[in-house]
């Protein structure tokens, strides 16, 4: 097993982004439950099994931790995505302008798939997980991952080349 200072560096951003993608970029939650999601990990260390990659394990982990700091503040509502239009409008060019705002096409219909659905496809495209790996996260097969994600890109292709709504 490797020092956890190592870990920590090595999969902290693994757990941020997939706390920000849960709390719709919501920084600060996402920051304390990255910092949980550590610590809880050296005192659970022990009931790593390594059956799966370690920063399975700490996705879990995370996720685990954002549902119950939803339902313990009992505010289990859907989130608003935010747009920092002060980042487009400083940071892009036209041409960037143009291919972000079909990404937020894209991030909309996404955002309206079912909660499992839109977890897979982060954690695939964002993670870089495996279908195995996200399987495991999400308490579904393999094969379920493999098959509802191709499923749910081509669809989306689709939707998005035809200028439908979801």
């Amino acid at each position: 097993m490797q020092d956890f200072d190592d870990i920590y560096k090595e999969y902290f951003n693994t757990v941020y982004k997939f706390l920000l993608y849960l709390s719709h970029n919501n920084v600060e939650l996402s920051e304390d439950l990255a910092q949980e999601t550590f610590y809880k990990a050296i005192v659970k260390i022990d009931s790593f099994s390594q059956k799966c990659k370690l920063s399975v394990w700490l996705c879990q982990i995370a996720k685990n931790l954002y549902y119950d700091y939803y339902s313990k503040h009992k505010k289990f509502r859907q989130l608003e995505k935010n747009i920092s239009d002060d980042v487009i409008v400083n940071e892009l060019f036209e041409d960037d302008l143009i291919a972000d705002i079909e990404k937020n096409i894209l991030y909309d219909k996404i955002q309206k798939l079912d909660e499992s659905v839109r977890q897979l496809i982060y954690l695939r495209v964002s993670g870089n997980l495996s279908f195995k790996e996200i399987g495991i996260i999400l308490n579904k097969t393999e094969v379920w991952a493999r098959v509802t994600y191709y499923r749910e890109k081509e669809k989306l292709k689709e939707d998005f080349n035809n200028g439908k709504k979801l």
